[in-house]
């Protein structure tokens, strides 16, 4: 995969840049000599840490502010060539108590993120992150991108509407966008402290603390994963490449193993982990998807991208960082 060479000395902005994907992408960009700046609210529920920076924070600038904010975006936006748009609300089951927060962050917010690059900076190139949960319960698998949209909860349909915003204005403004949609990425700095994030996050917490993994429903629903490194090199590949203005891209992998495969991966990987299969909670069968898997031969087709790592390595990685910094997670994230 090329090295990003043209990415040095350029002015990069990420929002959610404190948090689990932002920060690991401000790494790899920090070493490919570009100028990054962080936007990030801190606030408690949605990931950031600034441990995952702790090695880079001399090297970047941190803006600490909500992306809600739209004097200080429009601020921000200015004199950037790139902007890594990952700032969002992503508990499905939040949105659903709390569709109204959700609707501002994931929607208006990026609204009004757009608005400011119309106004103060119509160079710009904004990657922004989406989800395969706009989806909804797949009609075929894998699921590529001509598959029908029908989210099952408010996350599902911000993130749908956040999306489109991205790709209008690329159409009717001409500033460059894209938007990537992802499915359950993984690594190290995603927040173990519940399963707002990712189920996998309070799975290795519990395996770590010699609790059981719970698997909810049958354990055979299937699902695709991406290490967190898989999904920078996406990022960085849709930036730089001009074929991918006003694309939607599908991310996946060519491994897919069912909810209980991973909980035994783990189990194996961690002698004494258990895990038991569990009724699903009301409110999570009420929007669960059954199986999901995608079909990246898009982004694999246009930007030569495709996941590198594997499952048992990347879970291996999750499980040695989290035994080594379980201090800085457990409540901080």
């Amino acid at each position: 995969m090329q090295e990003f060479k043209s990415l040095e000395n350029k002015q990069v902005l990420i929002t959610g840049g404190v948090g689990f994907i932002g920060s690991n992408l401000a790494r790899r960009l920090v070493s490919l000599g570009a100028e990054v700046t962080l936007v990030d609210s801190l606030i408690p529920e949605y990931g950031g840490n600034l441990f995952n920076i702790e090695d880079i924070r001399s090297r970047l600038t941190l803006n600490i502010t909500d992306v809600r904010d739209p004097f200080a975006m429009e601020y921000l936006v200015q004199g950037k060539d790139y902007l890594f748009n990952l700032a969002g609300q992503t508990s499905h089951l939040d949105s659903m108590t709390n569709p109204g927060n959700d609707l501002e962050i994931n929607a208006t917010a990026q609204l009004s993120i757009l608005e400011a690059c119309r106004k103060h900076n119509t160079g710009v190139k904004i990657v922004f992150a989406s989800t395969r949960q706009l989806y909804g319960k797949p009609e075929y698998l894998p699921v590529d991108e001509a598959h029908p949209v029908r989210p099952v909860d408010v996350n599902g349909i911000n993130k749908l509407a956040g999306e489109w915003y991205h790709l209008l204005y690329n159409n009717v403004y001409g500033i460059r966008a894209c938007a990537l949609r992802l499915t359950n990425t993984y690594g190290p700095a995603m927040r173990v402290k519940d399963a707002r994030q990712t189920f996998l996050g309070i799975w290795i917490r519990n395996m770590i603390e010699g609790k059981p993994i719970l698997v909810f429903g049958d354990g055979e629903q299937l699902r695709d994963f991406n290490y967190v490194d898989d999904v920078v090199a996406a990022l960085l590949l849709a930036a730089t490449s001009p074929v991918a203005d006003g694309q939607v891209y599908n991310l996946g992998s060519h491994e897919v193993v069912s909810l209980k495969q991973v909980a035994q991966i783990l189990a194996e990987l961690s002698p004494g982990a258990s895990y038991e299969i569990v009724p699903f909670p009301p409110e999570r069968k009420a929007i669960d998807i059954g199986d999901y898997y995608s079909d990246y031969a898009r982004i694999r087709k246009d930007l030569g991208w495709q996941p590198r790592v594997d499952l048992h390595q990347g879970l291996t990685n999750c499980i040695d960082y989290y035994r080594s910094h379980k201090e800085q997670y457990w409540e901080s994230a």
